[in-house]
């Protein structure tokens, strides 16, 4: 008997690894996210502009489509996917930046290093603007048609294969 409590701690750390590897591999809870934004209409907002001035509202991105892009400072995938933001800013498509729970200095910061691919930021120091679009985390990209529905979203950093694939054919798609 006590042969078989010796291992009991042992046991119960393989029930553990095994469920975490079993949760961590299925794919349900992506698919939810994706399923569950497309197709809604983009919540409202109305963000402190980095910098100051007049609060981001989506008057400022009416009648065209767009992306959000929801990054932070302190995010190391967020600099990994800042060039592929870049590249979409340059061949014209607009992107409302969204500051996720960081501080403006450290926004500025991180924009004035990397380049500002946004057509404007938006803060969101609390993450209430998050919560509304069922943000988790930084990075997230939602494509928003010129009517202000959810084409596609996009939780991680963006790549090559995901602009081209995903995000490209959305913004396309009116």
């Amino acid at each position: 008997m006590r042969r078989l409590a010796a291992f009991a701690p042992l046991l119960a750390l393989l029930v553990v690894v095994v469920a975490s590897a079993f949760l961590l591999t299925r794919g349900g809870e992506r698919e939810q996210f994706k399923a569950g934004m497309v197709g809604r209409m983009a919540p409202d907002y109305a963000l402190e502009r980095l910098g100051g001035g007049e609060p981001v509202t989506p008057e400022a991105m009416a009648g065209r489509p767009y992306l959000i892009n929801v990054f932070a400072s302190w995010c190391t995938p967020c600099r990994a996917e800042h060039p592929q933001l870049m590249a979409l800013q340059q061949s014209g498509v607009a992107i409302l930046g969204v500051a996720y729970k960081d501080a403006p200095e450290d926004t500025a910061a991180f924009l004035a290093e990397l380049g500002d691919p946004f057509a404007v930021v938006g803060m969101d120091p609390e993450g209430r603007y998050g919560l509304e679009l069922g943000v988790t985390g930084a990075p997230e990209t939602f494509v928003v048609g010129a009517d202000g529905t959810i084409r596609a979203a996009h939780r991680g950093p963006l790549t090559d294969e995901i602009v081209r694939r995903t995000i490209l054919p959305a913004l396309r798609a009116e």
